[in-house]
Parts: C-alpha cells; structure tokens; sequence
C-alpha cells in the first residue's frame, strides 16, 4: 500500500458554545489550524503516482475561501470542533479523490483529530 499526506493551514477563530459556561474553549477563541490530508493506493498510475499533489489544489482553494480567516460557528452548520471539521472536509473531497483515506485537523501542535472511516 502507498500512502501520501499534504498539509494545508488557516487561521479562525471559533466559539463552542455547547461547552459549560466556565470552559474556556465556550469563549471567543482562535487556532491557526493545521489539516492533513492523507491518500492511499494499493498501485501507482502511470506516471508513478498515488495522486499527483497538484490535484489536491482544490482543497487549498476550498479551505482558503470557506475557512481561512472565518469564524467557524458562521460557516459551518455544526458545532465547529477539529472532530467535526475533519470529518466535513473528508466527505467533502472523498467523490472526487477516492484514494482519500483520512484527514487530520490540528488545533495546536499538541492536539490533533485523525477522521478515518
């Protein structure tokens, strides 16, 4: 099996407001998130590739325009944890990335969410 990874990053701030009052992530906040996207194929195309990187330029484009700089709770129709988000950006991109295999959303560099169905 082959397996590749690209990173993207953005910046958002965020509120979780389904927290207890006295949580602090149920305050204002922001990340500068990290998100990795992870591909697998049991054989190489043509060109000896899992995926040719370049096509994975549709998710910068995507996370630059809906999440980069955005406040999350705005623009995402669910509570917007690094759980939730991984999994949204993973049925996102899966029609037309099949060998998407995972996607891995990092808050900090301590804390990270792998969705892997």
């Amino acid at each position: 099996m082959y397996k590749i990874s690209k990173q993207f990053s953005f910046s958002a701030s965020h509120v979780l407001d389904q927290l207890d009052e006295g949580h602090p992530c149920a305050r204002l906040h922001g990340h500068n998130y990290k998100v990795k996207v992870y591909l697998q194929a049991e054989m190489l195309d043509g060109y000896g590739f899992v995926r040719d990187y370049r096509d994975l330029d549709a998710v910068k484009h995507f996370i630059d325009e809906k999440l980069d700089h955005r406040h999350l709770n705005d623009v995402l129709p669910f509570p917007p944890t690094a759980e939730h988000i991984a999994r949204f950006l993973y049925e996102q991109f899966k029609p037309e990335l099949p060998e998407l295999s995972a996607v891995e959303v990092c808050e900090t560099p301590q804390t990270s969410c792998l969705y892997e169905p």
